[in-house]
């Protein structure tokens, strides 16, 4: 029997917790408990203080005390973006743009290294579309 670690299983976990998150997430913002930037910056801070630990927990060794703040606030732009469409479009128009986004993101990326697809994958895309 084949492992279930394989790529296809661990790609399937990580559609599953990518899924749960997102069904999550929408039920905390339909409570109404906090507003969706709110949400965010405690989500966002909540995951800095458990890689902490866990640094902390395998002593691993201490970056520069340099702080990214760019980074950082492009990582809160990028996940209030998504707690706002929580709260404004349906989760069935929210999958397809980000499928898309991710989707053209990856591809251009491709392209402009220099990637052509091949023919096959080609009439894939092209289906897509």
């Amino acid at each position: 029997m084949p492992s279930p670690w394989t790529t296809a299983g661990l790609t399937t976990v990580a559609m599953v917790a990518f899924a749960a998150n997102s069904l999550l997430c929408r039920a905390a913002l339909e409570g109404g408990h906090a507003d969706a930037l709110t949400f965010t910056a405690l989500r966002l801070l909540g995951r800095a203080l458990a890689l902490g630990l866990l640094a902390r927990i395998r002593r691993a060794p201490s970056p520069r005390s340099r702080v990214a703040w760019g980074s950082a606030v492009v990582l809160f732009a990028y996940a209030s973006g998504f707690s706002l469409a929580y709260t404004r479009i349906p989760a069935g128009v929210g999958t397809l743009l980000l499928f898309a986004a991710v989707q053209l993101t990856m591809i251009g990326a491709g392209l402009l290294r220099g990637e052509r697809p091949r023919p096959l994958e080609g009439v894939g895309l092209g289906v897509s579309l």
